[in-house]
């Protein structure tokens, strides 16, 4: 995976869903580079992030497989073509410089330079669910995130996170090991995640290795330049608490919107690109959409059906930036991916 500020690439995919890795692997068929984007600080979209464990029974050749092992299995699947990945970033803008030349930017001014853009963001862009604290905004990428992209920046440092959930959880408990003070607020007394999670986190307060605040909601934030400190209240007893933090992490979950995809001027009914479906390329030459955030006339929402339109987006993108040259395309049986 990468981190640099500039990329070339051939096609750049915008969601690291299962409809977007496996149009890695398409690409890859055809000798196509891939970097793929995603907002979420890991691979998988909504099967890793909201039920990586529910099983899926219309894939082919699965009777029956795990929201999580498909996606683990589609990465294996495509590590012979190497993809580079930028997560954790928001696609801001997409701008067509010529027929077959676009530059892409995200909010952490990323710029990706790509022959072709093919939106795979299934529901769209997933964006956190922000508590009501008035001046959360002004602390953003100042003390205050809503995903732990690299653990490391917190070591050593004084942190709160809020929630109840996994997610909530999950990184109270590896934080612990990590940064200087971990504090936990929840509004209420009963936790969202699994009771192991929840039971981890209550013998943690116990033995004094964070700190747990039960029934607290943060009111306000204070800082100069900075994130330096926030305060708490108890809904029951009204108690205010103040805190000293270096960084304030809410986790209260992720919801599905359109977000900056609004902007592209592509077709859009009831937050669904329209597509054909020959190339399922966009009203936009050379951007294509794939999977759960297209639509055409009968459009099935499945994984399966993003497969197939991942298939075909692949040979139209090698014909549109190949014009000319002759595919000769075999089965993967023919040798395996070394047909292509």
């Amino acid at each position: 995976m990468t981190n640099d500020k500039l990329i070339e690439t051939d096609i750049v995919i915008i969601g690291a869903g299962p409809v977007g890795l496996f149009a890695v692997f398409e690409a890859g068929l055809l000798k196509l580079r891939c970097h793929v984007i995603d907002v979420l600080p890991n691979v998988g979209g909504q099967l890793s992030e909201i039920y990586p464990k529910k099983p899926i029974y219309d894939i082919p050749g699965y009777p029956t497989v795990l929201a999580q092992e498909l996606i683990d299995n589609l990465m294996l699947q495509i590590e012979p073509f190497h993809p580079t990945f930028t997560l954790g970033e928001r696609v801001e803008k997409v701008e067509k410089i010529d027929e077959n030349q676009f530059v892409i930017t995200s909010n952490e001014d990323t710029i990706i330079h790509a022959k072709a853009v093919v939106i795979a963001g299934g529901l769209g862009c997933f964006e956190p669910r922000r508590p009501d604290v008035a001046n959360l905004a002004n602390f953003e990428r100042k003390g205050v995130s809503y995903m732990v992209k690299n653990p490391e920046t917190y070591r050593d440092k004084k942190i709160v996170i809020a929630g109840a959930g996994d997610s909530a959880l999950d990184w109270c408990i590896y934080l612990s090991e990590i940064a200087g003070e971990v504090t936990m607020i929840h509004r209420s007394e009963a936790f969202r995640g699994v009771p192991d999670s929840a039971e981890k986190v209550l013998k943690l307060a116990s033995e004094g290795k964070i700190n747990l605040l039960l029934n607290n909601q943060v009111s306000e934030l204070h800082g100069n330049e900075k994130l330096e400190k926030l305060v708490t209240i108890n809904s029951k007893t009204k108690e205010v608490t103040e805190i000293e933090t270096d960084y304030f992490i809410p986790l209260f979950g992720l919801s599905p919107k359109l977000g900056p995809i609004e902007n592209w001027n592509l077709n859009i009914d009831k937050n669904a690109i329209h597509v054909d479906t020959e190339k399922f390329e966009t009203n936009v030459e050379g951007i294509y959409a794939i999977g759960d955030i297209n639509t055409y006339p009968g459009k099935l929402k499945l994984i399966l059906s993003g497969f197939h339109e991942a298939a075909l987006m692949s040979h139209a993108v090698y014909r549109r930036i190949n014009p000319g040259k002759v595919l000769n395309l075999k089965y993967t049986t023919v040798n395996g991916i070394q047909a292509f």
